[in-house]
């Protein structure tokens, strides 16, 4: 059995109801020189680009892609048995009604899949009363089977103190909250003139700072039946684990309190390939030896590139790794963590 942890997914209302359209366009922060925009492209397909800051591209939405029957057709082409289904980057502006319109179209959508798509929650991540509310009703009433979150919202990663009450409820529910990287983390300043250091290098960037800053805050310690699943194994944390770990600080400069972080990494922290065939082969066996594969979920970032899922789950098939490890990554570590089993 394969499982895609990462297929995104928006609603075609968004595309075809304009006034559904404009209150995506006012939730997006303006006042933070983030642009939205609606248009059609050279094919006549609908389509929203999302600039941070303006002039700068980063994320692109196009209403052919979401068509449940391509879906499926490209589900089997992969050998993909069941995919997660999340938003594609627009986590951080949702209010909470633009969130109850998305969690009824995207439960609907898992349904006529006939079982084959499974659903995230998207709720608004500061814990008022309402947006509990909401999140139960998705758990209980729609059946989904975790959480999205942004890696930050506005300028504060998942740590800061605002968002607390929101994760304190998750870690009672014991749910786990897959954190999708932002287009660009909090501090870009140096990466905005080319396209790729943006929204390549940006998006990694953005995940490294995340988990550093999850981990050693120490919130686990509060929080301990929190799984948090980041996006990019977040941001290719396999090169800097050991380096932000060192296994000989034992205090003085460099002191990190390593043993606690080791186990927050160990207990708390999953990775989700976010595509496998753009980290290469060594690189992914690279991020297995050091992360382990019982931490690394596979997923496609479908439909950014169809190729990323029709031919993923035989990218990693191929890999120097064992069988046993193959299965973890593809089936056994998302039925473990998404309680599909």
């Amino acid at each position: 059995m394969v499982i895609d942890a990462n297929v995104y997914w928006l609603p075609k209302e968004l595309f075809t109801d304009r006034e559904i359209l404009d209150a995506f366009i006012r939730a997006v922060p303006r006042e933070y020189d983030v642009i939205a925009k609606s248009y059609v492209n050279e094919k006549g397909d609908t389509a929203i680009s999302i600039e941070k800051p303006h002039g700068c591209e980063n994320l692109n939405y196009f209403a052919s892609d979401y068509d449940l029957e391509k879906q499926l057709s490209d589900m089997d082409a992969a050998g993909v048995d069941a995919a997660i289904m999340k938003l594609p980057g627009c986590q951080e502006w949702l209010t909470l009604e633009l969130c109850k319109f998305i969690n009824d179209a995207t439960a609907r959508h898992a349904k006529e899949s006939g079982g084959r798509l499974k659903a995230l929650a998207v709720v608004p991540p500061f814990g008022d009363r309402a947006s509990i509310n909401e999140l139960n009703r998705c758990i209980n009433d729609l059946h989904m089977t975790g959480v999205q979150m942004s890696a930050h919202y506005g300028n504060h990663y998942l740590d800061h103190p605002m968002f607390r009450d929101m994760l304190s409820v998750i870690n009672e529910l014991e749910i786990p909250v897959y954190v999708h990287h932002t287009p660009i983390p909090v501090d870009h300043a140096s990466l905005l003139d080319y396209n790729n250091l943006r929204r390549s290098f940006g998006r990694c960037q953005d995940q490294i700072t995340a988990i550093g800053r999850e981990l050693f805050s120490g919130m686990f310690a509060e929080l301990p039946h929190l799984k948090m699943v980041h996006s990019m194994l977040g941001g290719g944390y396999f090169t800097f684990k050991d380096m932000l770990m060192p296994r000989d600080s034992g205090g003085g400069r460099f002191d990190t309190g390593t043993d606690a972080v080791r186990k927050y990494l160990t207990e708390n922290i999953f990775f989700e390939m976010s595509h496998a065939q753009p980290w290469g082969e060594e690189n992914l066996e690279a991020a297995i030896k050091i992360l382990g594969s019982d931490h690394i979920i596979y997923g496609s970032s479908y439909p950014v590139k169809q190729v990323w899922m029709t031919g993923g789950p035989d990218f990693v098939k191929k890999l120097d790794v064992s069988d046993d490890d193959k299965e973890l990554m593809l089936c056994k570590n998302a039925q473990m963590i998404y309680g599909l089993m």
